[in-house]
């Protein structure tokens, strides 16, 4: 079973989807933060990680950066609803970065998942 780490500030979007994942049989842990989502990755490694781009202490932007100096391979989904720019501003530097996939808010469960799936087959 893959272990998905998902570091998002908003706690109902974490857990709606820890709900999503979790009943698709992925093993899923959380981060409030990139920081804590670092630090966790690196006491529990991950298989994939999902990180939205605007967060406190530490952004998507930077915690993408961090993961994939520590792991190139990583498969990373970042995800956005915007901020003071457009989501797709934001999306398009997380890709430029290294994330494989980029999502905007609001997604649906479909879409999430097969991207999912899709980066851990």
């Amino acid at each position: 079973m893959a272990r998905i780490l998902i570091i998002e500030d908003d706690n109902e979007v974490r857990d709606y989807l820890e709900r999503v994942l979790s009943r698709d049989g992925f093993e899923v842990i959380g981060a409030a933060n990139g920081k804590e989502g670092v630090a966790l990755f690196q006491q529990t490694p991950a298989d994939l990680v999902i990180t939205d781009i605007i967060m406190p202490e530490k952004d998507g932007i930077e915690t993408i950066m961090d993961l994939k100096r520590q792991n190139p391979g990583l498969k990373i989904i970042a995800i956005s609803g915007g901020g003071r720019a457009e989501p797709e501003n934001y999306l398009h530097s997380a890709k430029l970065i290294g994330a494989s996939r980029t999502l905007k808010k609001p997604f649906t469960n479909d879409a999430m998942l097969q991207a999912v799936r899709e980066l851990l087959e």
